[in-house]
């Protein structure tokens, strides 16, 4: 039988964290070549970009870190402390050859971290919060571990915004935070006949209140 190598559709397709654990453990070591740069992936830039505008301090809590660039991406900017977290300990074996963490830590957004209250001035996140992936069940805990007034930058696929609940989870988080704002932009750089030109991130900005 043949091997069918991961793509984005497989990503999409997800249900669990065992399924992403298995899909990203196969995906790992090409990541960077087959899908970042094969499909021109401008999120984790769009992140960097909106983490310098927007003042991001550190250390910074990247969610679902992947290989690490997003990581790459803020550092090209401004050298700072970032923690990589991604559920795929072979994910995160690609991204300590790039050096670009503090340190990397393997576990789960959808369950209790592993950090104090407060641990971190900025939480950045690209591609995470999409099909098949996590949910806005996760931002509870990134709030508990974030400072006051810690910037946030997540990227969230956009047709999911309304759809699974993250409007209505940020409604009910009113209180808990502030400058709320959404951008949207492109999530790949691709030839028009690819179906995923077309597919859109909406950037969710704002701070700890």
């Amino acid at each position: 039988m043949t091997h069918k190598q991961p793509d984005v559709n497989a990503a999409y397709a997800l249900k669990t964290p065992e399924d992403s654990k298995r899909l990203y453990a196969d995906w790992a070591e090409t990541y960077d070549r087959s899908f970042a740069a094969d499909k021109k992936y401008l999120m984790p830039g769009h992140v960097a970009t909106l983490f310098v505008k927007y003042g991001g301090g550190e250390p910074v809590f990247d969610a679902g870190a992947g290989t690490g660039l997003v990581a790459e991406a803020i550092l090209a900017h401004s050298p700072c402390d970032i923690d990589g977290f991604d559920i795929t300990a072979e994910m995160l074996e690609e991204a300590n050859k790039k050096g670009v963490y503090r340190r990397t830590i393997q576990g789960d957004l959808t369950r209790p971290l592993p950090f104090p209250d407060g641990t971190y001035a900025a939480v950045v996140s690209a591609g995470t919060f999409t099909h098949g992936h996590v949910g806005p069940e996760a931002l509870d805990e990134m709030l508990r571990i974030a400072q006051p007034g810690a910037l946030f930058i997540l990227t969230i696929k956009k047709d999911h915004f309304t759809d699974r609940g993250f409007a209505e989870k940020f409604d009910d988080l009113s209180t808990r935070i502030k400058a709320f704002e959404t951008v949207v932009l492109p999530i790949y750089d691709v030839a028009p006949e690819d179906g995923t030109s077309a597919d859109q991130g909406l950037i969710a900005v704002f701070r700890k209140a």
